[in-house]
């Protein structure tokens, strides 16, 4: 399960796992995320915080992601990742193949100093 909020006034999608990922999540988040991008055009950046990368509950969920990311990530400037596991901790490296977006991440319980890395001009 992946929560989420979108913070219109910022610009600032803010996500939390609890759980693995299943297909409806992205299916969820694109009906969120995708009415501000028609309205704004951009996403400042997606604040994901993650005790660790939970995984997919089945090759759907996988599909689904690798869809919302190939479907949105050009219009996302950054993303803070916030997590001390050690998947998410090299996320970063991994990403910068996959995505536009300018990708950092924090240490578990930096989430203020994400927020404000993802305001920074």
């Amino acid at each position: 399960m992946l929560t989420h909020e979108l913070l219109h006034d910022q610009g600032v999608l803010k996500l939390k796992p609890k759980g693995k990922l299943k297909a409806g999540d992205f299916q969820a988040l694109a009906a969120t995320v995708d009415p501000y991008l028609e309205r704004k055009g951009k996403l400042k950046g997606i604040l994901l915080e993650a005790v660790k990368f939970p995984g997919w509950e089945n090759f759907a969920g996988l599909l689904s992601h690798l869809r919302f990311v190939k479907d949105h990530h050009k219009k996302v400037r950054r993303i803070a990742i916030v997590s001390d596991g050690k998947l998410l901790k090299v996320a970063p490296k991994i990403a910068k193949h996959f995505v536009s977006a300018e990708v950092k991440r924090f240490e578990a319980g930096d989430a203020d100093a994400a927020l404000a890395w993802i305001q920074s001009p």
